[in-house]
């Protein structure tokens, strides 16, 4: 039976479809697996390698994965039923297949090596930006892009060293199938499709650092000034253009994340965003500038703890009406994956601390 690519869309006659996960539980005791039996014909009708949703569901649910490309067999450690799995699958599907713009599932993911970026382009829309995304699934993408033919290496992406090994030694390496958690640094990429990806990265890249090269040419002094001076350069750029209306315009974003890094201080670049952007409103200013935002801290996570510190400034000036709202202002910056839980579980840590050593010097 199929459903609709988008579950939150119930029109009939809405033309994406794919098949409902079929899963089989196996084995008993420390030894219970799930396999996803149809993992190949949903992520064929998704438009992406059976090994991203599979790796989604295992970091959604805390489980080590297994890939077997010879026999089609993907694998969820543990006992998780069809239906916990394709409501995992929503939000897998929303994070890396929808459009942006339109919501059609009609993209593509193209890994920049060079940059250590992921781009989403839609056939639908012309849509082209960046992955909006914070998920662990993401650093899997980086180290295994869709160009990838993983069956070519074996029965399993992630058998990596080991799976050499035991081509050397003749073994069947259909019987190597190694965890996606501790094996993905040993990923193999096919080598002409790696190749070509690579070059064709770099050309367009190249094109980029000549475009903004050119941009970004100025007869000054700017780089010799100190950072105080470099960041309030930056300050009174984005202050014009909030003034102006522009931040919510992709073309001043990118001039602004350019100066940034022209001055190079893109990382504390959030403290500035922080200051200009948000006041006693921060819940309905992040969702207005949260394109911008993502454009310093995605997959950042030293600008996401800077931004943090320029939140804890903007709290403590709007102490009143704002310390209340901070555990649901603090879960919207996670849901809209502007901070990362690394980073937040990193600050509640500090603070827990911090408040420790001051009950102690109080008593």
């Amino acid at each position: 039976m199929s459903v609709n690519v988008n579950r939150n869309v119930s029109d009939v006659f809405y033309r994406y479809k794919m098949p409902r996960i079929m899963a089989k539980v196996e084995g008993k005791g420390n030894g219970i697996k799930t396999v996803i039996v149809n993992m190949a014909e949903v992520a064929k009708a998704l438009g992406r390698p059976p090994t991203y949703p599979t790796k989604y569901f295992g970091c959604e649910l805390g489980a080590q994965t297994q890939f077997d490309f010879k026999n089609e067999r993907f694998i969820v450690n543990g006992s998780h039923d069809a239906a916990k799995l394709q409501d995992l699958l929503d939000g897998f599907i929303r994070k890396f297949v929808l459009c942006p713009e339109c919501e059609n599932p009609e993209t593509d993911l193209n890994v920049s090596m060079k940059r250590n970026t992921i781009s989403q382009s839609c056939k639908a829309c012309g849509y082209h930006g960046l992955l909006e995304s914070n998920h662990k699934l993401v650093t899997f993408i980086l180290k295994n892009p869709p160009t990838t033919n993983p069956a070519s290496q074996g029965s399993s992406l992630t058998e990596g060293k080991r799976s050499k090994r035991s081509k050397r030694n003749g073994s069947d390496a259909a019987n190597g199938a190694g965890n996606g958690e501790h094996d993905e640094h040993d990923s193999v990429l096919d080598s002409s499709a790696a190749d070509k990806t690579m070059d064709n990265e770099a050309v367009r890249a190249r094109m980029l650092d000549l475009t903004d090269g050119a941009k970004n040419m100025t007869i000054s002094d700017d780089l010799e000034k100190s950072e105080k001076e470099r960041m309030d350069i930056l300050y009174n750029m984005v202050k014009v253009r909030r003034d102006a209306g522009q931040l919510e315009n992709a073309q001043t974003q990118k001039e602004i994340l350019n100066e940034a890094e022209r001055l190079e201080i893109k990382q504390k670049a959030p403290l500035v965003l922080a200051e200009l952007l948000f006041d006693q409103n921060i819940l309905a200013q992040v969702k207005k500038y949260r394109l911008l935002i993502l454009r310093f801290t995605l997959n950042d996570k030293k600008a996401q703890r800077y931004l943090m510190g320029g939140l804890e400034q903007v709290i403590a000036m709007h102490r009143d009406k704002l310390m209340s709202k901070v555990p649901g202002l603090l879960k919207v910056f996670y849901d809209m994956d502007i901070l990362g839980e690394p980073c937040l579980v990193e600050w509640a840590d500090k603070r827990s601390a911090k408040r420790s050593t001051t009950r102690r010097r109080r008593s």
